[in-house]
């Protein structure tokens, strides 16, 4: 138990320090190197004669090897002072890297993008086909440590949840962030308990649905040290609702007679991932956009303060531990040390930088995050097997994802419409 409890201590602090590494050299390139090139610039779609021109063009492959040298470097000093086995590392991280770009390759492509599915489901695709399919040798798992790369991933997140987020939703979008968060939460908890899933379970569910879908998802897997297989299946689900949703949402909102302000409040409030909300958004008008996007903006920035309340609330109570009353040394001990970095990282962002460098720096650190999430998923897919994603056990976990996404449709319609119906 007090091993297991201190490596996981010295993890945490190793993802905080690989994070904080790609933030201090990003920011630095830009405030005293400006000329400098982006050292990261993913193109946002391509089809074609593109992928010939932009992906595989010299500069752009150079890019690419560099930052999956500077992140090997990172992730082998960061599990070696962790006390992981690097003796084969880089070879693996290689691979695992080159699917993480396979997936970013598939999920940027004109046809996929018009979908909105992120990256992160195809990372875990490919890595499922390959678990399911084939048996990895062993060497090849010394690079598999998703914890460590979603931890990582979440501290550079950060920089991408800032304070002034706080001030565009203005009164209202925090009142409705707030109260949708907070009661869609304990519901979604209720009613996955109520049809005896879980606490892990039911505490990753609960937050996908309440507060921003997979980002929520991911934060509190790493707040409770959750099981990456129930992860990966709950961004499935996430994942997968949210097209429908994307589709349906904003022909029901016309078809219901509502303002620009109300559908893009409900919207944003509702559908689980940023780039669904901005496809829903637009369909209805630049007003429902800019709403949803708001919202949506503001339940984001309230994932730093749920992902702390659950770690306090999962540490505290015990859940999983065979203590039967932790002291403040053993609520400290579990403490998820990413959340201090994910909370760092936005202070510095939010207010000691100028703007400029937040806008240039922000987009930069954002590619890496998707970088390291991608990696993360890819690892997930390759240490789970698709009897239990579709498991009898798990139908419980989506049936209770359905109905708490039905009942916060609901509650987010009546607080959107109370507030902003003017």
């Amino acid at each position: 138990m007090i091993f297991s409890v201190k490596r996981s201590f010295h993890e945490d602090w190793m993802a905080v320090f690989a994070g904080f590494m790609i933030i201090a050299l990003t920011v630095l390139i830009y405030e005293y190197v400006p000329s400098l090139p982006m050292l990261f610039n993913p193109k946002e779609k391509w089809s074609g004669t593109e992928f010939l021109t932009g992906f595989l063009s010299r500069p752009n492959l150079l890019r690419i090897v560099y930052i999956f040298l500077a992140f090997a470097i990172l992730a082998w000093v960061g599990l070696k002072l962790a006390g992981k086995p690097t003796n084969r590392f880089f070879g693996s991280f290689a691979i695992i890297t080159l699917l993480a770009v396979i997936a970013q390759v598939v999920s940027t492509h004109t046809s996929v993008k018009a979908l909105s599915l992120e990256t992160v489901f195809f990372s875990i695709l490919i890595g499922l086909l390959i678990s399911n399919t084939m048996k990895l040798p062993g060497w090849i798992k010394q690079a598999v440590q998703s914890e460590f790369y979603i931890k990582t991933g979440l501290v550079l997140l950060g920089t991408t949840v800032l304070f002034s987020n706080i001030m565009k939703a203005g009164a209202l979008g925090l009142v409705q962030a707030l109260v949708v968060v907070i009661s869609v939460w304990y519901l979604a908890f209720w009613i996955a308990r109520k049809m005896k899933v879980d606490p892990e379970m039911s505490t990753m569910l609960a937050s996908a649905v309440s507060i921003c879908g997979v980002s929520a998802a991911i934060a509190t897997c790493g707040a409770i040290k959750g099981d990456n297989k129930k992860l990966s299946y709950v961004i499935s689900l996430v994942l997968i609702v949210a097209i429908p949703m994307m589709i349906l949402m904003p022909y029901l909102a016309k078809w219901m007679g509502l303002t620009q302000e109300v559908a893009g409040a409900w919207i944003g409030g509702t559908i689980d991932t940023t780039g669904a909300v901005v496809a829903s958004g637009t369909v209805i008008g630049e007003t429902a956009q800019k709403y949803a996007v708001i919202i949506k903006s503001a339940q984001n920035v309230l994932l730093g303060l749920a992902a702390f309340a659950i770690s306090i609330y999962w540490s505290y109570s015990g859940q999983g531990a065979t203590v039967e009353k932790p002291t403040a040394r053993i609520i400290w001990d579990r403490f998820p040390k990413f959340v201090i970095g994910f909370i760092l990282a936005s202070v510095l962002f939010s207010f000691f930088l100028n703007p400029e460098t937040v806008k240039q720096a922000g987009d930069t650190i954002k590619g890496y995050q998707n970088i390291w999430f991608s990696i993360a998923f890819v690892c997930i897919g390759l240490e789970t097997r698709f009897s239990d994603i579709f498991s009898a056990k798990n139908r419980k976990p989506m049936y209770a994802f359905l109905l708490a996404q039905l009942f916060n449709i609901v509650i987010t319609f009546v607080v959107a419409w109370l507030l902003f119906n003017f």
